[in-house]
């Protein structure tokens, strides 16, 4: 063990600790055999978290929208021709308000 003398003439401290006299092993000993064990990681997935990925690959693979609808809207709008159904608008709003509640 360093002495507080080697802390204060700046000599480097030799920090490694060394256990003499015992041997550290990962193994267990039975009589005169020794086995060793391997300890190993293991990870294993959910039948739920599973599907949850399958579900996730397949909508990146598919597309967001449709280019199409977007493009006529988009010229609706342009040309004035547009109009908002009020009370449709209001039931959708509510109709994905109830299916956010039921999560």
């Amino acid at each position: 063990m360093a002495s507080i003398d080697h802390l204060r003439s700046g000599q480097p401290i030799n920090t490694n600790r060394t256990n003499q006299g015992k041997s550290q092993s990962n193994s267990v000993e039975s009589g005169a055999s020794e086995v060793k064990t391997q300890r190993t990681d293991a990870f294993s997935m959910s039948d739920g978290s599973k599907a949850i990925g399958a579900l996730n690959q397949q909508m990146a693979s598919e597309s967001h929208f449709d280019s199409a609808k977007v493009d006529a809207i988009k010229t609706a709008i342009a040309n004035g021709s547009y109009k908002v159904d009020a009370d449709q608008l209001a039931a959708n709003i509510l109709k994905h308000e109830d299916d956010f509640r039921g999560i």
